[in-house]
């Protein structure tokens, strides 16, 4: 059953007061996710939004599996407002525009792909299926899209290579272990499997306090190296040829940093809002380097993923100036249908995506930039660096 949740909202229209208002996790679309019966999947045609995804996961996975997808950093704020924030900014919609052409084709540094999304990085995919991220690949490459697997997939970083179509492009996430010599082997593995550039992960220097996960026993610790700084950033753009993207950004004053330290693209993301409670929704980190260094946008070129289902979720972050929207949770939930699903996902998010941009009145997605969005809701709550 649809799961409904109360909690306290600021309420704009009522400075001061605070309102209860309920958190679905997914919004109330007419699917009767009560008539799957557990363990069971419906047919892939009675699936008609990304969300309806999670609903058919949350039945089919065991719970544990279920929670490590599912889990959000302590009581899940962040969570919540990632997936509500978008929200909170409204379209400008145009009309008498001939919208009868638009391409979602993009270019992410210098490949060419068939939309402005991709499947970011989550981890073992095998929870949802034997073959786990081999059909993530496979779907991204039948859909030229772009598709970074974690490196904490279930198949092994040659696996996932092993499958890619003639021409396919691939990222591959990295994180950064405290042993330099795994930490120079991974490198060297994903760029001998012919990845084309590298998600680093620099929000996780430990792990996060995942209260939902933790219940199920899953790890609480990480590999991951609590000393990497800056100059360890520079150092490991040292070990490769290949582009080497900071995952994680989540400050105006980090995304001046990144391009002052050479890096090729940055990162928006709060890792799935599992690291750090009330932290900033990568949306409000977009927003807040949109009104402090709008440069940023020109200057490199800017990724970001976070509560996106829908595809106004990606006009509005389009229009901000990110260049490329990444999805994790859902793709790893669509999934449960194998390969099949995950290319369901991506066909229905590029319709998704086509008319609404066409509802915009967009015929370029070129064109997109603030001129599209009412900020004001939010504007009043951005970090000013000119008053910090």
């Amino acid at each position: 059953m649809r799961a409904a949740i109360l909690f306290f909202l600021f309420s704009a229209s009522a400075p001061g007061a605070f309102a209860v208002t309920p958190f679905l996790n997914e919004p109330d679309t007419g699917f009767n996710d009560g008539a799957v019966p557990t363990g069971q999947l419906p047919t892939l045609n009675s699936i008609k939004a990304i969300p309806d995804f999670e609903a058919v996961a949350r039945h089919f996975m065991n719970v544990s599996d279920y929670a490590y997808y599912r889990t959000g950093a302590a009581g899940e704020f962040a969570y919540r407002r990632s997936l509500e924030i978008f929200s909170q900014v409204k379209l400008r919609p145009r009309t008498l525009i001939d919208v009868t052409n638009i391409s979602l084709n993009t270019t992410i540094f210098g490949h060419k792909f068939t939309a402005p999304f991709f499947i970011a990085p989550a981890a073992r995919a095998g929870l949802t299926h034997p073959r786990a991220e081999l059909n993530l690949a496979e779907a991204a490459g039948a859909e030229n899209i772009l598709y970074a697997p974690s490196l904490s997939a279930t198949k092994k970083i040659e696996e996932i290579a092993a499958v890619a179509v003639p021409g396919q492009v691939m990222f591959h996430q990295l994180y950064v272990s405290r042993n330099k010599t795994k930490l120079a082997s991974d490198v060297k593995r994903i760029e001998a499997a012919g990845f084309k550039g590298i998600f680093v992960t620099v929000d996780n220097p430990v792990h996060g306090v995942r209260t939902r996960e933790s219940r199920y026993g899953w790890p609480s610790t990480t590999d991951s190296d609590p000393e990497f700084t800056w100059e360890s950033y520079q150092a490991l753009r040292n070990m490769t040829s290949l582009p080497v993207i900071p995952k994680g950004i989540q400050s105006v004053e980090d995304a001046l940093l990144a391009i002052k330290h050479g890096a090729p693209g940055i990162y928006l993301s709060n890792h799935g809002a599992r690291q750090l409670d009330t932290s900033q929704s990568p949306l409000e980190v977009a927003i807040e380097i949109h009104e402090n260094a709008p440069e940023v946008f020109s200057e490199t070129f800017v990724f970001a993923d976070g509560g996106v289902r829908y595809g106004t979720d990606i006009l509005k972050l389009l229009a901000l100036g990110v260049k490329a929207v990444g999805l994790g949770r859902p793709f790893m939930y669509s999934n449960v249908f194998g390969r099949e699903g995950v290319q369901y996902l991506i066909d229905l998010l590029k319709e998704e995506l086509t008319v609404d941009a066409s509802n915009l009145g967009v015929a370029d997605l070129k064109q997109l930039d603030t001129k599209w969005l009412n900020l004001g809701r939010l504007l009043a709550f951005v970090y000013r660096l000119d008053t910090a």
